[in-house]
């Protein structure tokens, strides 16, 4: 904020009108208000706290402003104080004058005229004022925002009352301390000071009891993971732990997944060669059949073709089988039996030659060794399973940690929007104080 020019008309020991142009005085980067005791030091001061925020400091202000009138004003002389200054980058004009009891204009006595406010900005580019407000409340709230301080700041922090700099100097470092206290009003900065310990003290306490839980899901997840989870050395409230268990997790997780992908691998590999066996054996055993069948019929063609020139013998013996009718069944059965056992021999020959190479040899033990190897792998596969199925069992838990982590997240983002709307809080509650004491 910059003054560049007071006009005082019937303000405080001023009967007349003063003009005081700063712009002149602080040429030199420095000036000195001085003068006797009644000179009108304090009531320039007062003069420009009025301009700006339509009240004095502190005791001075009585009344509705009537109390600001010079007593050696001339009846018909209206008080008034015009405050020309420039803040935010913008050059303003102030006017305002207080309520006023002149004479009526027909007969005697006096009226009351209401007070007057006017603020103007100075427009650089078509160099000329241009009104902006005559409400008392507006213009207020306006100069407020600006300068960023209430009337109550201004005075403690730019108009140091009378008397206390002095007594400011001489005290000690106690009585500083109160004084200071008393000027600037920082108890109820000590009181914000205080309610945001307790709360610091009530957030670290909720912390450490979320990072205690979460250590001891922790510990679950090491004894589900089979003790390849490595932890941090924390305690419950030391920084970095919710980071270090989470990034112990993820690892843990990460290790789970390349464990059920390799175990997925084995099963598949796994359905691969028995699909293929399933196959092969299928394949083997129509091969099988089919030789059989063939040997069956090339059999019955050797035996057509070997007893082509019996023919004529039986028909001879035919005769002779008459008399030994007695005896055929027995003969018949013997050549059945010796029948099938060329067919069993046959049918071995062929299934052993349709096995694969390294069985071809085998003998009862070779086979039963296989068949082990195979119930093994069978045994592995169901091993895979049972991983699977306690992979699926972490991933559920793994879900309940990451809802418990975002409800923990919530709870901190409610409290950082707590904090962070105090300053607007605070702010307006103490502009209601402000101006129920204006009220008052």
């Amino acid at each position: 904020m910059r003054l560049h020019r007071l006009d005082i008309t019937a303000f405080g020991p001023f009967g007349g009108s003063q003009s005081v142009d700063f712009d002149a005085l602080s040429a030199a980067g420095l000036f000195l208000l001085h003068g006797p005791t009644g000179a009108g030091k304090t009531s320039v001061l007062d003069a420009v706290c009025y301009a700006l925020y339509g009240s004095v400091p502190g005791a001075r202000q009585s009344g509705q402003g009537t109390g600001l009138r010079s007593d050696h004003a001339a009846p018909g002389t209206r008080t008034s104080v015009t405050l020309e200054l420039s803040v935010a980058g913008r050059r303003l004009e102030i006017t305002r004058q207080p309520p006023w009891e002149r004479p009526k204009k027909r007969g005697t006595g006096t009226t009351l005229d209401k007070a007057q406010t006017w603020l103007r900005e100075y427009d650089a580019e078509a160099g000329a004022w241009r009104d902006r407000s005559r409400s008392h409340q507006e213009i207020g709230e306006e100069i407020t925002q600006l300068l960023g301080m209430s009337r109550e700041q201004f005075c403690q922090v730019v108009l140091l009352p009378q008397g206390d700099f002095a007594r400011f100097l001489r005290a000690d470092a106690e009585a500083r301390g109160k004084l200071l206290g008393r000027l600037f009003d920082t108890q109820r900065f000590a009181e914000v000071e205080k309610r945001l310990a307790d709360r610091r003290r009530a957030t670290e306490a909720g912390v450490r009891e979320g990072d205690a839980v979460l250590l001891a899901d922790a510990h679950r997840m090491q004894q589900a993971a089979g003790g390849t989870m490595e932890l941090p050395e924390l305690a419950p409230g030391d920084p970095g732990l919710a980071d270090a268990v989470l990034s112990a997790a993820a690892i843990a997780r990460s290790s789970a997944r390349e464990e059920l992908a390799v175990a997925q691998c084995r099963l598949a590999a796994a359905e691969s060669a028995r699909t293929a066996a399933d196959r092969a054996l299928g394949d083997v055993r129509e091969r099988a059949r089919l030789q059989r069948r063939f040997a069956e019929a090339r059999q019955r063609a050797r035996l057509l073709e070997e007893r082509a020139d019996d023919h004529r013998e039986a028909q001879a013996r035919m005769e002779r089988g008459r008399k030994a009718e007695a005896v055929a069944p027995a003969l018949e059965l013997r050549e059945s039996a010796d029948a099938e056992h060329r067919r069993a021999v046959t049918a071995e020959a062929h299934a052993r030659a349709a096995l694969p190479a390294r069985y071809a040899d085998a003998g009862a033990a070779g086979l039963a060794a296989d068949a082990r190897r195979a119930a093994e792998e069978l045994g592995g596969l169901e091993s895979a399973r049972r991983a699977e199925r306690r992979l699926t069992d972490l991933v559920a838990e793994r879900a309940d940690l990451d809802r418990q982590e975002r409800a923990d997240e919530e709870i901190l983002a409610e409290a950082d929007s707590w904090l962070a709307e105090w300053e607007t809080t605070r702010a307006r509650l103490r502009a209601r104080i402000e101006s129920a004491q204006e009220a008052t």
